[in-house]
């Protein structure tokens, strides 16, 4: 009984071993698909975007007409509906490690399709080597978007090391005032080991797992009020182990989402993944903590 026991657990591993390099093998092709197609579009995300232009062409000018009625004594039932949508923050998109706001094609049409009126995909410069320098740029720009927009909180979406910029600003420089929401696509909260050679950078030093940026963000956060959710995947190879995109700290809000089938550079291009996003900055992120994305 024990030899047909250990037997049947031996196959059952074999199975899930030979399923993970199924996976595996399948996402690394997509990967390489993405890449490729990434780095067509990438000329078109090197210039920064006007900061509000796209809200100024949408928003600005409804909210002059609904002035305008105000101001010459229309009725409450004259004034144009304001739809639920409409009430959503802004939401601002952080690119990862030398890249750019072409990235974020796919998830901010899927926003604004869905009535988000103000996404904006922001850029921070490559020539960037710290993250905590970066967080406070981050900051400033966040305070701009409050401003123009009349909100006073917003969300935050970022892919790879801008989730942990969002992050490092939200738990450390007190962005929780200002960020409701941030939104990590792989990012490397408890650092990653993968692609040693590239130590030589400073900002990829710091995100190595005994980095001290990376002890910092271990440190108690008591208080802060941003939520965090966290989208990892069990076949993300610049994630080591793949377990550090999950966000685990005792005095975060937080909630882990596992996205199978789909590797790193695929987060933010997948429309499953997309679709997960909205749910979870409207506050249902899925229920079971996992996302089929494959």
């Amino acid at each position: 009984m024990g030899a047909l026991s250990f037997t049947s657990t031996a196959v059952s591993s074999a199975l899930r071993g030979l399923q993970h390099t199924t996976d595996l093998i399948r996402a690394t092709s997509l990967e390489v698909t993405i890449l490729a197609g990434h780095l067509l579009l990438y000329p078109t995300g090197v210039l920064q975007e006007q900061l509000g232009a796209e809200y100024a062409k949408r928003v600005l000018p409804q909210q002059q007409d609904g002035a305008c009625e105000a101001s010459a004594g229309a009725t409450q039932a004259d004034r144009p509906m304001q739809t639920a949508n409409s009430t959503q923050p802004p939401v601002l998109l952080l690119h990862g490690f030398v890249d750019n706001r072409s990235v974020f094609a796919v998830l901010r049409r899927s926003l604004r399709r869905n009535g988000w009126e103000h996404v904006q995909a922001i850029n921070y410069s490559p020539l960037t080597s710290d993250i905590r320098r970066a967080a406070e740029i981050l900051g400033r720009h966040v305070e701009k978007v409050c401003e123009q927009s009349g909100h006073e909180r917003l969300d935050i979406v970022g892919h790879s090391l801008g989730g942990l910029i969002a992050r490092y600003y939200a738990q450390r420089l007190g962005g929780d005032a200002r960020v409701r929401t941030v939104v990590t696509l792989a990012a490397p909260h408890s650092g990653t080991r993968a692609v040693p050679l590239a130590s030589t950078h400073p900002i990829v030093r710091q995100m190595r797992p005994n980095s001290e940026l990376i002890a910092e963000l271990a440190l108690p956060a008591p208080g802060c009020s941003t939520r965090f959710i966290a989208f990892w995947s069990g076949v993300d190879q610049l994630m080591v182990p793949v377990e550090s995109a999950r966000l685990e700290h005792p005095d975060l809000i937080t909630q882990n989402i596992e996205v199978r089938g789909i590797g790193h550079l695929a987060m933010p291009v997948n429309g499953t993944v997309a679709t997960a996003i909205r749910q979870a900055l409207q506050g249902a992120p899925p229920p079971m903590g996992a996302v089929d994305a494959a």
